[in-house]
């Protein structure tokens, strides 16, 4: 029975490699979707906790995707959480979503020596600002878009210089003057977000009740950077659960459909050789048995190369788009390949069911 499995397989080999290719597409789209935004989530959680803040303060209808929110709450609150026991630094920031590029960037408007303090930036080149219209970028910016020390950048509108390219993992991937950007996004001594650091990490809980207590900013929404980081998952992120439910539903009736039409023109095809089975003695779950066999070697072979398919996407990507972080996760390898497989099995239960009921008599007359 295997080697009339892979005599039946070889027969036809383009249709066997179109059903191939068809599984591997359903996984290369699921994969490739994930990964891209596990990807963003994952990034976003490495340079926000490369900061080296202990506490985040935000506004009180701020969400965790801070960077879409305008800011509103006055810098000069930073004075007063410094006075409050415990606290060590105080980091005002704005975040800024800039649309106006190629590229999808989120403006870091920083006060360069509280925000240094938390944890030290390590300069590839350059140094620090220099005048409010300087500006900071990470390794891997500067390597997408060319600049150097020295080079102009151009954020909402307005030119600035690299002063300083910094090794990524610490905040933004563009960083400017907190003033400077204030004044771009017409808001004056505003900021969107304040970074905490507090003289002992022990000290988080009596320090968001200190800030708490203070008039006026009792409403802010002050986390721990461990609470912030456990809520970047998946299902917080807008879209995604959607995103992933719409693929996987296109990808697998894609798949379905290639799969069902190739096994139910085989199974019209071999009618004799089905006839030639079951009188011989094949009983009907011996001639399902065979269809699916082939259905599982063709949807196993897909798998694999729609696995290795999402990695050459993760290729592709990295050169186009170097700022796009892809992240490829072992549950989720398992899961589209396990929704791939099924959905290719489903695929040939009909056509399998439509070989076991063959009349053998007829099988045999047919021409």
């Amino acid at each position: 029975m295997n080697k009339l499995v892979f005599s039946n397989l070889l027969h036809r080999p383009l249709r066997s490699l179109i059903s191939i290719f068809a599984v591997a597409i359903e996984v290369v789209m699921i994969l490739s979707v994930v990964a891209i935004f596990m990807g963003m989530l994952n990034d976003q959680q490495q340079r926000t906790n490369g900061i080296g803040a202990d506490l985040m303060m935000m506004g009180s209808h701020a969400s965790i995707f801070n960077s879409l929110n305008a800011p509103s709450m006055p810098v000069a609150d930073a004075t007063v959480l410094r006075r409050l026991p415990h606290v060590a630094i105080v980091s005002p920031a704005v975040q800024h979503s800039d649309l106006t590029t190629s590229s999808l960037a989120v403006i870091y408007g920083i006060d360069y020596s509280t925000f240094a303090a938390m944890r030290p930036f390590t300069f590839v080149s350059g140094g620090p600002f220099q005048g409010p219209n300087d500006a900071m970028i990470d390794s891997v910016w500067a390597d997408a878009h060319h600049l150097d020390v020295g080079s102009t950048l151009t954020v909402l509108g307005h030119a600035f210089t690299v002063s300083g390219i910094v090794e990524p993992g610490k905040g933004g991937r563009e960083m400017v003057p907190l003033d400077t950007l204030d004044n771009l996004m017409g808001v004056v001594g505003k900021a969107s977000i304040f970074y905490i650091k507090c003289d002992t990490p022990a000290h988080d809980a009596l320090v968001t009740n200190e800030i708490h207590a203070v008039p006026g900013l009792g409403d802010n929404e002050v986390l721990s950077m461990n609470e912030f980081l456990s809520q970047i998952t998946p299902s917080s992120l807008p879209g995604f659960n959607a995103a992933v439910d719409a693929v996987t539903a296109i990808a697998v009736i894609v798949g379905f459909l290639v799969i069902f039409q190739a096994l139910y023109t085989a199974v019209l095809e071999r009618t004799r050789e089905i006839g030639i089975l079951k009188s011989m003695g094949a009983s009907k779950p011996a001639i399902v048995s065979v269809v699916l066999r082939e259905t599982a070697i063709l949807a196993g072979a897909g798998v694999l190369l729609g696995i290795a398919g999402t990695f050459g996407v993760h290729v592709i990507l990295r050169h186009f788009f170097p700022t796009t972080s892809f992240e490829v996760t072992l549950p989720w390898t398992a899961r589209g390949a396990g929704i791939a497989f099924c959905g290719a099995i489903c695929g040939a239960l009909y056509p399998a069911w439509m070989a076991a009921r063959k009349d053998p008599v007829e099988a045999l007359a047919y021409e």
